[in-house]
């Protein structure tokens, strides 16, 4: 690969628009550019660094005994109607008519045909177990597309789909795939972790994602971890065990009684105006939950985790009540909403945490008033579960023992436990050995091609450019000219370039008539893992300059063993992280 030849447009300057680092490396870099809002177009070095990508994860895939098939993008609504999620997942399905009106979807994901093409063709349990899975475009109409690959629109992914006759053979399947992921990223050149995740409008019954720590903004998962017993989720999922922090709940129940509050709305205001601490309130929040109207209820110090909240309000999401509504709802404005008095036509949800609180503070549902000396047995509460955010330093919910510590991270890839969600909506029945019909057990496994490709870059760069993990790279190696006007040195690097390519190596070669300062800051902006620079130093040495993208230093090789260095080098990389891909999987 010439790049006298090849369109790779590199910038100076940082794109306005981009807030990561990686995104902005990438732009810079001549990998991607923006078509609109989440839509971006592919520039050459970044379809080779998808291309290998894609390859590892399909070698693995196949190695894990899946089969490739590829299923259109453009499906018809019915099949999603069938299935709940064309109103479950909102206005993120891409949506549209036909030319004779009939709705249709931009899939993002294929739960819903690769059922209906199962359903189609399998009726017997001896064509049990099976995995399909495709490489393929998928579009989500993102309410905020941002960070370039990270939240895209349009993306590409990997979605793996298992059939099993019972829970058995689905966690069979499902093993498989969590191993077949580790390997996929370790030969990446990355280390993830694997954390319990929410099943969100998916379903199903269990869910875990795969995730790549970084120190970045670019973190956008917050991961909850055990470090005594290994227990790990992401934010929406993470438990911990309810702790009081206050020993008032061993006090004698009093009697509830109304306090004037004049223009304290918030926890501050209240805890400041009452001097008490923030944990002796309850906070009662409103919120829209499918039909329903539902009173969460979290103590003043904690933050509502709305993804527990939809999960034990049976909905795939909930949505906070504005003003109007909550004052038309409980008599009083947006501070003091209460959940004594409440109507029946209000769900009141309480954190497993209130269930041990003595005389506790709550709104009045009265302007400027709240209630004090509450307590569990003065107002109705439909039910108990845990919707508070679980935070660090609390206590791990498995061993009991170990601190939960955060760290944040880019998720990369997910795993789904769907039962027979899919199966039972479509069909998808087999016949056992008596002749009883049954619906196949589902699972349903992503990765993100481009995401994993900003992933690596939001992970492996420095203050010069990207750092790409070598199997991974759009190229193995980046030959340098230093000086294209020289005879002699143009010469030097056509054979090491002819050399490096016979040896089976992929070459990016600046033969640019560029300086050479504008050739080496290409380069580190680039990324790829090593540079060989062909200049009139080495000329007169007898030794070309190799350098590693990561390291400082550069070491100088003798004209006849460079081709072969290389080849040893680039062969050493991919080892190693061949190496890390046989790890015993962990689970």
């Amino acid at each position: 690969m010439r790049m006298s030849r090849m369109f790779i447009p590199t910038l100076r300057e940082d794109p306005a628009e981009a807030e990561l680092v990686s995104h902005r490396l990438l732009v810079r870099a001549g990998y991607i550019r923006k078509l609109t809002a989440g839509v971006y177009i592919y520039l050459p070095l970044m379809q080779r660094v998808l291309a290998r990508i894609s390859q590892i994860v399909r070698e693995e895939m196949d190695k894990a005994g899946a089969f490739e098939i590829t299923m259109p993008v453009l499906a018809p609504a019915e099949l999603w109607q069938k299935t709940g999620r064309y109103d479950d997942v909102g206005p993120e399905l891409m949506r549209l008519l036909d030319r004779h009106q009939r709705p249709m979807v931009l899939g993002g994901t294929h739960e819903e045909v690769v059922t209906h093409l199962v359903a189609g063709e399998l009726r017997s349990y001896k064509k049990l177990p099976l995995n399909l899975y495709q490489i393929q475009v998928k579009f989500r109409d993102e309410i905020r597309p941002r960070f370039g690959l990270m939240r895209g629109r349009e993306f590409i992914m990997k979605d793996a789909y298992s059939f099993d006759v019972d829970e058995a053979g689905l966690a069979v399947s499902y093993q498989k795939m969590v191993d077949a992921y580790y390997a996929a990223f370790a030969r990446c050149g990355l280390e993830t972790v694997k954390i319990e995740s929410d099943t969100g409008a998916m379903g199903g019954k269990s869910a875990h994602e795969f995730v790549v720590i970084v120190d970045t903004e670019g973190g956008e998962v917050s991961v909850l971890s055990c470090p005594q017993c290994g227990y790990a989720a992401n934010r929406e999922r993470a438990e911990s065990l309810p702790v009081l922090r206050h020993a008032d709940h061993t006090e004698t129940p009093r009697a509830m009684h109304v306090v004037e509050t004049p223009n304290a709305k918030t926890i501050d205001e209240v805890t400041a105006f009452l001097n008490v601490r923030p944990h002796r309130l309850v906070k009662t929040l409103l919120y829209r939950a499918g039909e329903r109207v539902v009173a969460a209820l979290i103590r003043g110090d904690r933050q509502i985790n709305e993804t527990k909240l939809a999960r034990a309000a049976g909905t795939p999401t909930v949505e906070m009540l504005d003003g109007p509504t909550v004052e038309r709802l409980t008599g009083a404005p947006v501070g003091f909403a209460g959940p004594v008095g409440l109507g029946a036509a209000v769900m009141v949800i309480a954190d497993d945490e209130i269930a041990d609180m003595v005389n506790f503070i709550v709104g009045a549902n009265q302007a400027d008033r709240h209630l004090m000396d509450v307590n569990l047995r003065d107002f109705r509460r439909d039910q108990t579960a845990t919707i508070r955010a679980a935070e660090p330093g609390e206590h791990c919910p498995r061993c009991r023992q170990g601190r939960l510590t955060e760290r944040r991270g880019i998720e990369v890839g997910n795993t789904f436990k769907l039962g027979t969600k899919y199966s039972t909506a479509l069909a998808a029945h087999y016949t056992d050995e008596a002749g009883d019909e049954h619906p196949m057990i589902m699972g349903s496994y992503g990765i993100g091609i481009t995401r994993t490709a900003q992933a690596a870059v939001e992970r492996c760069h420095d203050d010069k450019g990207i750092i790409w993990p070598a199997p991974i790279a759009p190229a193995d190696c980046h030959l340098v000219c230093a000086n294209s006007d020289d005879a002699a040195l143009v010469e030097a690097a056509e054979g090491v370039y002819r050399g490096l390519v016979a040896a089976g190596l992929a070459v990016l070669y600046d033969d640019r008539e560029e300086r050479a300062g504008v050739k080496f800051a290409d380069a580190d902006l680039i990324g790829i893992p090593w540079r060989i620079t062909i200049g009139t130093r080495g000329l007169a040495r007898g030794a070309w300059e190799i350098k590693r993208r990561d390291h400082q230093g550069a070491e100088d090789v003798p004209f006849a063993s460079v081709v072969g260095r290389m080849v040893d080098e680039v062969t050493r990389s991919r080892s190693a992280c061949q190496e890390a891909a046989g790890i015993p999987a962990r689970t």
